[in-house]
């Protein structure tokens, strides 16, 4: 990059220009009817995301219908938990509807302008689902892409299943990690988030678990009993945030049949590739991260394809994720969104966007795209600034409340390395005893044995004095 002063805007400081809270969107005449379908079951709230053909693509009319539901059941007592999921087999949700923006972009400045107040109304959504005050669960069950990650990956609990296929595959399209990516990917286990954005590398199955992305892994046969037992929760009057969240994940786990064993399926993400993701994606510089793939001699196969995928992007968006990835990790939930709206308002007046979906998804084949500016060196430090500067005259993207933190509030997922390694480190036990503290200090939940032992094989070795971490 190098990561500059520029960097922090003074727009984002104490002395900001703050916008009114925005009003709740109403559906305009051209809204599609029933793309999203909303039920009760007792206490729960069911939303179904209602696009199969289109693997439940996220676009304005759905998201005009979703915002206003979701503040009416915060404030309703009858509302206790919300669950999110998409109609059919295929897909939670495939991602945003982007074929539209790029057509609409070709429209010149106001065209270009209604595609950045897209975004602006789906990060508000997302930012609402982050900071939702009763308990949330998105089912990311089939294809879990883009903007269908956004609607999923804040919240407490995200189940995957053995048909989910997590990946953010914006920079194949000119684009860049949205939907609060720049938040959630750089606070996984090591490089990996940097990984994911840049490579749009898919986790299927079980392994959006072992990466982070998930809370639980569920068989998709289990879904259907799980929301009827749910709907029997009764919570107290005055049981608070985190108790009705910890009832939930208890009875979640009641429907857990087992993970796949790791001789059917390994943690994809362990072992020498992981070890050769830290070291080739912990640089500052895309340019510095080509030459460690080009240097890398234990997973060399696995460099080679990679170089060849990171060759086929946006140089772009490349420098622009990478950036983000690195400064992602000081900001806040509220100004990730409000930050990520002045990026995606960039990349809708930037040539890559449009190019990069009509060559990959509008062409039939997919062609490769023809990127403006075509290599990394032409993509300067100042041309990735403009992507992160507040114009002059602005204000923030207006966000429906005021709820903000640094760190996610609930954990329910697996053991992250830093509490690993701040357990090594801070005792003195074999890795058999840490590996049994995990087990019973998570529950017996499904998954932790496997992920603690894994990092131990790699990150520690045994001496006379315990396990020291390396």
């Amino acid at each position: 990059m190098p990561l500059r002063a520029k960097v922090t805007n003074p727009a984002f400081g104490a002395a900001a220009k703050m916008s009114t809270a925005p009003e709740l969107p109403k559906e305009l005449p051209g809204d599609e009817p029933d793309d999203v379908l909303f039920n009760s079951l007792y206490g729960v709230r069911l939303i179904e995301l209602n696009r199969p053909k289109k693997l439940n693509s996220l676009n304005g009319s759905m998201a005009r219908k979703i915002l206003p539901r979701l503040k009416e059941w915060e404030k309703s007592q009858l509302a206790n938990i919300v669950m999110l999921s998409g109609a059919g087999t295929k897909a939670l949700c495939a991602g945003g509807d982007v074929a539209a923006l790029a057509l609409q972009n070709e429209k010149g400045p106001e065209g270009q302008q209604a595609s950045a107040d897209f975004f602006g109304l789906e990060y508000r959504l997302d930012h609402v689902i982050a900071t939702y005050t009763k308990p949330f669960i998105s089912v990311m069950d089939g294809i879990t892409m883009g903007g269908g990650v956004g609607l999923s990956v804040h919240a407490p609990f995200r189940i995957a299943t053995e048909r989910t296929v997590f990946a953010m595959p914006e920079t194949t399209i000119g684009f860049f990690p949205d939907v609060g990516g720049s938040f959630f990917l750089p606070r996984l286990d090591g490089e990996i988030g940097t990984y994911l954005a840049l490579t749009s590398e898919r986790l299927n199955g079980v392994q959006a678990l072992y990466a982070g992305v998930a809370t639980h892994y569920l068989h998709s046969s289990v879904l259907s009993n799980l929301t009827a037992r749910l709907s029997e929760l009764v919570f107290r009057d005055q049981a608070s945030l985190p108790e009705r969240l910890d009832l939930v994940n208890k009875t979640m786990a009641e429907f857990s049949i087992g993970l796949p064993s790791l001789e059917q399926e390994p943690i994809h993400l362990a072992g020498s590739l992981r070890s050769a993701i830290d070291r080739c994606f912990g640089h500052s510089t895309i340019e510095e991260i080509f030459k460690a793939l080009e240097q890398e001699t234990v997973q060399k196969e696995w460099a080679q394809r990679t170089l060849e995928t990171l060759s086929s992007r946006s140089p772009t968006s490349l420098k622009v994720t990478l950036r983000q990835m690195r400064v992602g990790k000081q900001w806040t939930i509220s100004e990730t969104f409000q930050r990520e709206y002045q990026i995606a308002a960039q990349f809708m007046k930037h040539p890559d966007f449009v190019e990069g979906v009509k060559a990959r998804l509008m062409s039939k084949p997919p062609r490769q795209a023809t990127w403006q500016p075509a290599t990394l060196g032409e993509v300067t430090n100042d041309a990735v600034d403009v992507f992160f500067k507040l114009p002059e005259g602005e204000s923030r993207l207006s966000l429906f409340n005021k709820i903000n933190y640094k760190q996610y509030p609930h954990a329910y997922g697996l053991p992250s390395e830093a509490e690993i390694e701040k357990f090594v480190r801070d005792s003195s036990e074999s890795a058999n005893k840490t590996v049994s503290e995990f087990v019973q200090k998570w529950g017996h939940k499904e998954g932790v044995r496997e992920k603690v032992a894994e990092v131990l094989a790699r990150r520690t070795v045994q001496t006379p004095e315990g396990l020291r971490w390396e």
